[in-house]
């Protein structure tokens, strides 16, 4: 049951994330809007009239973090499994970065500047300071395995 309810949450929001993000939920969200200033005249521009639209904002506002929150997770986790992928992969790769966001900020630090280093020696060796810019020749394909 807690799986089901979990996908079915996982569903909904992404639906909820995508549709907000299309221009027609801008255009609606605009038309409501303009209907609520036209109405203030109706209301006297009272307070009733000024908490309906806060209420209404501060509920979608609210409910909108945890959904668009959900979605950055299962896309943050997507990309890091397909890094990981690539990294696996790649044979001249370090296996050891794959669990990499798991580490400590000083151990991240260590690796920072590790490839610093890495990155300013490539850049004296290859003239003048300057990064190299031009592609070198594909190497030859990673033998694929299975997991």
């Amino acid at each position: 049951m807690g799986a089901r309810l979990l996908g079915g949450f996982q569903k909904f929001a992404r639906t909820v994330v995508r549709a907000s993000g299309h221009p027609m939920a801008f255009s609606l969200a605009i038309t409501v809007i303009l209907i609520w200033v036209l109405t203030g005249p109706w209301f006297h521009f009272g307070n009733t009239w000024l908490l309906v639209i806060d209420t209404v904002a501060n509920i979608i506002t609210f409910l909108m973090i945890f959904l668009i929150r959900n979605a950055q997770n299962r896309e943050s986790e997507a990309v890091q499994l397909k890094l990981d992928e690539l990294i696996r992969a790649t044979q001249s790769a370090h296996n050891a970065l794959l669990d990499i966001e798991e580490l400590s900020v000083a151990e991240l630090g260590q690796i920072k500047a590790r490839f610093e280093r890495l990155a300013q020696k490539a850049r004296e060796e290859s003239g003048a300071g300057q990064p190299e810019l031009v592609s070198q020749p594909a190497s030859p394909k990673p033998k694929h395995t299975n997991l």
